[in-house]
């Protein structure tokens, strides 16, 4: 990325200024260095901004030669040396050390030649094959079967596999009709008055006639025989019978069986 800078005696690339001041078109005194530091500090707080950190050392670079060129200019009894000749040695310098880097991986990459060459050095492969006159026999199979265990071996792979049967005997269902439960409750339910439905499944031993008689209950209510009430949250559910003189209707029953 080519870092622009804006100052009153120059606008453009900041790597144009350095040019400029090192071949003498333009005097590092007339170059104000500050706004040029300014705006690279406010582009690195600028978060849509993404800057190389290779364009950050060059700027870096840039701005460390301008100042020190600016810095023996300000300075009495400076130096007479020209900045083009004191920075003459950069090129080769950054060719020396790009080198040295490439030397440096050439070396690591020598040093894992030698490990593997050493441990490939720990393994003696062989050399030569079977030897003549070495002769490989397969083991025999039947060594020590009989005819009478082939014949008995023979009769119990053709004889009939039995079919597995899963035997339900020991498990009984029992079906439980919800029309059934509900003709059953309108019997029951308007010589019980008002009773709860705790009181009401009383004695029950099995999780199905729970359920039936839970549903059994909503018809009632769903067909304006029963009320279901509850005075508080997860409190008593109370069943009470309405003297209506309306038949019921079994037809309209839902049917369920569990």
């Amino acid at each position: 990325m080519t870092f622009v800078v804006t100052t009153p005696s120059f606008s453009g690339p900041v790597q144009l200024l350095l040019q400029l001041i090192s071949g003498h078109e333009m005097d590092v005194l007339d170059v104000a260095l500050a706004p040029i530091v300014d705006e690279f500090v406010a582009l690195l707080r600028d978060e849509s901004v993404t800057i190389d950190v290779n364009d950050l050392s060059e700027f870096l670079l840039i701005a460390a030669i301008l100042l020190e060129m600016k810095s023996q200019s300000l300075l009495p009894g400076r130096d007479s040396t020209e900045p083009d000749e004191e920075f003459v040695g950069w090129e080769e310098r950054d060719v020396l050390l790009a080198r040295l880097l490439e030397l440096r991986t050439y070396s690591s990459l020598a040093d894992a030649l030698v490990s593997l060459f050493e441990r490939a050095a720990r393994a003696y492969p062989r050399i030569r094959g079977i030897d003549d006159g070495f002769v490989i026999e397969p083991p025999d199979l039947l060594a020590g079967v009989s005819t009478a265990q082939l014949a008995m071996a023979y009769l119990r792979g053709i004889e009939e596999k039995p079919v597995p049967v899963v035997r339900l005997n020991h498990v009984t269902v029992d079906a439980v009709s919800v029309s059934e439960t509900v003709v059953s409750l309108s019997q029951r339910l308007p010589a019980l008055g008002r009773l709860s439905f705790r009181s009401l499944i009383a004695g029950f031993s099995t999780r199905i006639e729970v359920i039936v008689h839970f549903l059994a209950l909503l018809e009632l209510c769903k067909l304006g025989h029963i009320s279901l009430g509850q005075g508080a949250t997860f409190g008593e559910v109370q069943i009470q019978w309405l003297d209506v003189p309306v038949g019921l209707d079994i037809g309209r029953v839902d049917t369920y069986e569990g």
